[in-house]
């Protein structure tokens, strides 16, 4: 399916979303609005089983389009308006019920950054640039999405100086799976979610939403609320067909996931 802004494909399970706003695919109302429509039906569309995130052009996301915020005056209310559709756009991505991917093909700044850090798998191109600019342009945000992919001392070098993180070093640091020259990083993208694609949609649904519930509880309180996903898993058929195909030495067949 092609749109303006953000375009998609679905193809054997796996959808492919696509950011095209020319020539960064820099933040504007318009884009994160249509970013949550995309990522809302997807997480509906029972055809779906894992999602690949990607940016067109050179850039996945350049962040806030600071050419349009600069000659911008909010009128009562939009200021807020603004910032929800923000939040917004980032929790569509956390809180779909598939797998998503982000195939990180060049600068993640900003609002780029959050992005990714929404995403479930990260795996980057050689291009890949990570980073928080709002110091330089008078603006702030971005260090909580940070902090999910950064250490203590590399959040603050980065919201405090607008230091970016390249490729590599996101490799090095065990913040991407896989580090890849940029003819590979689709392709290399697509095997992770195909194999994220060939699971029980119900137990990835439900492992996803206990990973994004446990991230702020403690331990005892996270494993307790994993304990009652998986109880509730096992009353499920995909269950019951997972352990049967384990037992008998063959591929599991699981069932669509519920629409619910």
């Amino acid at each position: 399916m092609s749109d303006e802004l953000v375009r998609y494909e679905i193809d054997n399970f796996v959808a492919t979303v696509t950011l095209d706003r020319p020539p960064v695919n820099a933040f504007n109302l318009a884009l994160q609005n249509r970013i949550i429509e995309v990522f809302d039906r997807l997480s509906d569309d029972p055809s779906v089983r894992a999602i690949v995130f990607t940016g067109a052009g050179k850039a996945f996301c350049a962040g806030a389009d600071i050419k349009e915020r600069a000659g911008r005056v909010f009128a009562h209310g939009e200021r807020w308006t603004h910032n929800r559709s923000v939040r917004e756009c980032f929790y569509a991505i956390m809180e779909c019920k598939k797998p998503v991917v982000a195939a990180i093909n060049g600068p993640a700044l900003g609002g780029g950054l959050a992005l990714i850090a929404s995403c479930d798998l990260l795996v980057a191109s050689t291009q890949a640039l990570v980073g928080l600019p709002e110091i330089n342009v008078g603006l702030l945000g971005g260090g909580r999405h940070a902090m999910r992919l950064f250490g203590h001392s590399l959040t603050r070098r980065m919201m405090l100086t607008g230091y970016r993180v390249n490729g590599a070093e996101l490799y090095r640091l065990g913040v991407v799976e896989a580090c890849v020259e940029p003819e590979q990083l689709m392709p290399t993208a697509l095997d992770f979610a195909k194999e994220l694609a060939s699971k029980s949609p119900t137990a990835i649904r439900l492992a996803k939403a206990a990973l994004n519930a446990i991230e702020e509880m403690s331990i005892r309180d996270g494993y307790r609320f994993e304990q009652n996903m998986t109880a509730q898993l096992q009353g499920h058929p995909d269950s019951r067909e997972a352990m049967r195909a384990f037992a008998e030495r063959r591929a599991p067949q699981f069932r669509d996931e519920d629409p619910a």
